[in-house]
């Protein structure tokens, strides 16, 4: 599956989340995508955002270790079916925007949550999901900056 689709697959799946365990699930998903996205990118993107997409990739897969509660929903990881990132700098947008959205329901999460070690949890997930989201809009400059150069 071509990676804008998939992550707005999530996005779809994380709005229609009602529950702490499908939220924090929904946030697992998200950041396995960006773990993928940033596997795909380092290995076969734009020169200029390959260092910052193996980041991306590593940033992701230590959020997915902060959430390690979740428990995966029928069907598995959303990113096992990453196909393709067909446009680098439309898979960044929307993985940016669903970073954005994952993080802010993780800090309703995390004010409501009346575990400690959930609360703990989710702010771990927090710090690597802005990380992940910076890593994003660098990668996004860095785009810019090529194109805005006429560098092909």
């Amino acid at each position: 599956m071509e990676a804008v689709r998939l992550i707005e697959a999530t996005r779809r799946a994380l709005e229609q989340c009602t529950t702490v365990p499908g939220i924090v699930a929904e946030a697992w998903q998200a950041q396995a995508i960006a773990e993928s996205v940033g596997g795909r990118l380092a290995t076969a993107g734009p020169l200029v955002v390959r260092a910052e997409a193996r980041g991306l990739g590593e940033s992701g897969s230590r959020a997915r270790g902060a959430l390690h509660h979740a428990g995966l929903r029928p069907g598995g990881l959303r990113a096992d079916r990453l196909t393709l990132v067909e446009e680098p700098r439309c898979a960044l947008t929307a993985l940016g925007g669903l970073l954005g959205e994952v993080g802010a329901a993780l800090v309703r999460v995390a004010v409501s949550a009346e575990e400690e070690g959930l609360y703990w949890q989710c702010i771990e997930a927090i710090d690597v999901v802005d990380e992940s989201g910076d890593r994003v809009a660098g990668m996004l400059r860095s785009l810019a900056l090529r194109e805005r150069d006429g560098v092909p």
